[in-house]
């Protein structure tokens, strides 16, 4: 496993979390992700070839501590700006807990968006390899 590799690529959820409560709105926030995905699955491509859904998982688990922490923390300014999510909240379970409703959450999210970016970086991983080329861990 490629620890700072993971750890590096973590660092756009930090950033995403802080953006997305000061900056990024709600519509615009997963066409960023998507970006940070397309970044985050060729980097792995190159970073980690051998265990590329793997090394997504990871990540999208370090980004859901990122965002979930930054928006726990920074709640009330989150709230302030996501109307939206304030109303969805309410009628979530557990409406006087909204920071541990996050919390618990937050990593299903990272669980889900990792999983995801890891079909990323298998499909980048297949497209960046050279032709000929064979991975340690396909058999052959």
């Amino acid at each position: 496993m490629n620890w700072k590799l993971i750890l590096q690529l973590s660092l756009f959820g930090l950033v995403m979390g802080v953006a997305t409560v000061f900056f990024i709105s709600s519509s615009v926030e997963p066409f960023c992700w998507l970006v940070v995905f397309l970044i985050s699955a060729y980097a792995i491509a190159h970073g980690a070839p051998d265990r590329p859904f793997v090394h997504g998982v990871c990540v999208g688990l370090a980004n859901s501590v990122w965002v979930t922490s930054a928006h726990v923390l920074l709640f009330d300014q989150y709230l302030a700006r996501h109307a939206k999510e304030a109303a969805m909240m309410s009628s979530m379970p557990m409406p006087t807990h909204p920071r541990v409703m996050m919390t618990l959450i937050g990593p299903v999210i990272g669980l889900v968006s990792g999983i995801v970016l890891g079909i990323f970086a298998v499909v980048a991983t297949r497209l960046v390899r050279p032709a000929g080329v064979v991975s340690a861990t396909s058999g052959a």
